[in-house]
């Protein structure tokens, strides 16, 4: 796992380029923003179950065929299992958060993932719905007496990686 340091100093060594301006505002930024990250995920910690549960209704409230019968989170197996995913979306998005650097969603849950989600007929639509509740729910928890832009890019990232894409 990377962090936006690691990532930042990668790319100038692979250039053979010493740190420029950009590079030092980046850093500073990243440093910058480092208590607002931690607040953000110490909030995540403590609101886990209260972010699924909420991000999750919400999604059954929109998508209500899931939980009817043949529905992919008909059953309390499948319900559950729902839940768990979602679960491990928002920890994969609290890392991100503390690195400040998407490439943990890259290795540890988007690779191959939609594909595997397509083979056993889990619906993408619906998952990126729950992704995208558990990012509003986390901004409201956060509050607006902060700058927590940040806090929306690793679910977004996380929806554009399991969106379907045009060939």
């Amino acid at each position: 796992m990377r962090d936006a340091v690691t990532t930042l100093i990668k790319t100038y060594d692979l250039t053979g380029r010493y740190l420029d301006r950009d590079a030092m505002d980046t850093l500073k930024s990243f440093y910058d923003s480092g208590l607002r990250r931690i607040k953000a995920v110490n909030v995540i910690n403590l609101n886990s179950v209260d972010i699924v549960k909420t991000a999750a209704a919400g999604m059954f409230t929109q998508v209500p065929d899931l939980i009817r019968p043949g529905g992919n989170a008909y059953t309390t197996r499948r319900y559950a299992t729902c839940l768990r995913d979602m679960d491990y979306f928002l920890r994969y998005a609290s890392y991100a958060i503390v690195a400040a650097d998407t490439s943990i969603l890259d290795e540890r849950v988007l690779a191959g993932l939609r594909e595997t989600y397509n083979s056993l007929g889990v619906p993408i639509a619906p998952t990126v719905i729950g992704i995208q509740n558990m990012k509003v729910r986390t901004l409201e928890l956060l509050g607006t007496d902060e700058d927590y832009s940040f806090v929306a890019e690793p679910f977004d990232y996380l929806s554009d990686g399991l969106s379907e894409r045009d060939i």
